[in-house]
């Protein structure tokens, strides 16, 4: 009779464990991005991953690597495209690696405010044809955050294309981007996010350039306190997922990321938008020169070799993105 009972006793124990072990086991989902902890992307990140685990009721965690603990954005998207990692979000420009055309987003003075930019990403046809290419490669786009617009700073005073020339300046791996820089006059060095502020520092490079929420999460305006508004490209951030990671979910499952994905983005949109003024304020405070009006015209004039050169890789895509963000300009002031 005791073991009978003993037995019983057992047989219910394993029966629990097994309960608890079903209740609270869970997927972790990798979320690898470059951003530093106080930044925007970060922040965006980590609602994501609640509302995930929300709308899945519990089957997935998202556990969020920033500050390139896994990699930069481009071995972030090369591994997200292998399934080395389940998410990450970079700059349109930066999946050019993988669906070229997309370095024509990256083309410069196109858009000229949140509300254009917001309206060309949201309802752009030639957009998204470009974005339904990537599942081929590995990975899908779920949602487009938000980055800012894209300003220099550099170390000495910069007013216009005169003040570039024989400064050599870090961008990250972009073809559109390095054409622009050059046409303005700069050098070019690319290296990861990382390496960025020691190179300011050294002197290696003369400066950086980036959206102003990676400005002020880097500490950039330290070693290059020149800040100057160019707003030369305007920058989101799109949030893909491993293709292999998405077949996996269940058809419930991708539309609770989905829907998570999308909700964030307007929060991280706002975020941004919001914030802009309010970094200025405190990089500004902290010994930063902001450079609120520099000559946009000669800038703007020294890049129309760019449009030339795209036309003559990219053919009809380029005026295709240059007649709707034309449209996007006329309807949105």
């Amino acid at each position: 009779m005791k073991k009978a009972k003993a037995l019983v006793r057992f047989v219910f124990a394993l029966a629990g464990t097994a309960f608890a072990v079903s209740a609270y086991a869970q997927t972790i989902l990798k979320f690898s991005h470059t951003d530093q902890q106080q930044g925007a992307r970060q922040a965006a990140a980590q609602v994501f991953a609640k509302k995930v685990e929300e709308y899945t009721q519990g089957r997935y965690k998202v556990q969020v690597f920033c500050c390139s603990q896994l990699g930069n954005d481009p071995k972030n998207i090369e591994q997200l495209a292998l399934g080395g990692v389940d998410f990450t979000v970079s700059a349109t420009g930066s999946y050019a690696g993988q669906v070229p055309t997309l370095n024509l987003t990256m083309m410069p003075f196109i858009i000229d405010s949140y509300a254009q930019g917001w309206k060309f990403y949201d309802e752009s046809k030639w957009l998204q044809a470009q974005f339904d290419k990537a599942p081929p490669k590995g990975f899908r786009f779920l949602a487009t955050w938000e980055a800012g617009f894209r300003n220099m700073t550099t170390r000495e005073p910069l007013n216009s294309p005169a003040d570039a020339k024989g400064k050599k300046l870090r961008t990250f791996p972009n073809e559109m981007m390095r054409w622009q820089l050059e046409a303005m006059g700069f050098g070019i060095q690319i290296m990861p996010l990382p390496e960025v502020y020691l190179a300011i520092q050294q002197g290696a490079v003369a400066g950086q350039e980036n959206p102003i929420d990676t400005i002020y999460s880097n500490k950039f305006y330290e070693v290059a306190p020149n800040v100057t508004l160019t707003n030369h490209v305007y920058s989101p951030i799109p949030l893909a997922v491993s293709e292999k990671t998405w077949q996996r979910f269940s058809p419930a499952d991708q539309q609770a990321v989905l829907r998570a994905a999308k909700e964030v983005a307007p929060f991280q949109r706002n975020m941004i938008k919001d914030n802009d003024e309010k970094l200025l304020a405190s990089m500004e405070s902290k010994g930063a020169k902001i450079n609120r009006k520099p000559n946009i015209e000669a800038f703007r004039k020294s890049v129309e070799p760019v449009y030339v050169k795209a036309r003559e890789k990219y053919g009809a895509d380029v005026d295709q993105v240059l007649t709707e963000a034309a449209a996007v300009r006329k309807a949105v002031k």
